[in-house]
C-alpha cells in the first residue's frame, strides 16, 4: 500500500514470501487511508462486496484515468471485455484500453480483473491469469461457471 498522505494512491500484489509494510505510517491521516484499506480487503477476501470505496487516488495519464474509472463502474461479480471499456470511452483501440490496464496502480479495489477478452478468455492480468481467476471465482462471476 502506498498513500499521498490522503489517499489510496497504490496497491500491489507481494509474494507470499514477502513482508512489506504500508508506507510512511507516522502520519495520522494516511494511517485512516491504510485502514480504510484494509477493512476494504477484509470484506473483500471474506466473499463480501465491500459497500464503500477507500479513497483512492491513482495517478496515470488522462486516458489512464478515463480508463480506470470506467473499471470501478463494473459491478462486483461481472465481467466486460477490452472492446466494451473502449466503446463506453469513445477509444477506437481495445488494444490502447488494455495498456491502460496494465498500468493500473491499485490493483482489486480498481477491478481490472473483471476485464477479459471478446471471446470470453482470462487475458492478460499483471499479476497472473491464476489470480486473476481465483479473484473473478471469489466474485462468483458467472464465466466460470
Amino acid at each position: 500500500m502506498v498513500s499521498d498522505g490522503h489517499s489510496l494512491t497504490e496497491l500491489h500484489f507481494v509474494k507470499h514470501q514477502e513482508k512489506t509494510e504500508p508506507r510512511n505510517l507516522s502520519d495520522n491521516q494516511q494511517s485512516l487511508v491504510f485502514e480504510d484499506t484494509r477493512r476494504w480487503l477484509d470484506l473483500y477476501f471474506n466473499g463480501n462486496k465491500p459497500d464503500f470505496t477507500p479513497p483512492i487516488y491513482p495517478r496515470g495519464t488522462l486516458f489512464q484515468q478515463k480508463v480506470w474509472h470506467e473499471l470501478l463502474a463494473i459491478p462486483y461479480g461481472q465481467t466486460t471485455t477490452y472492446g466494451a471499456v473502449a466503446k463506453r470511452i469513445n477509444c477506437r483501440s481495445a488494444q490502447a484500453v488494455g495498456q491502460a490496464i496494465h498500468c493500473n496502480p491499485i490493483a482489486i479495489i480498481i477491478p481490472c480483473h473483471r476485464v477479459i477478452g471478446s471471446d470470453g478468455s482470462l487475458t492478460g492480468y499483471a499479476s497472473g491469469l491464476d489470480i486473476k481467476q481465483e479473484l473473478l471465482r471469489l466474485e462468483k462471476c458467472p464465466i466460470l461457471s
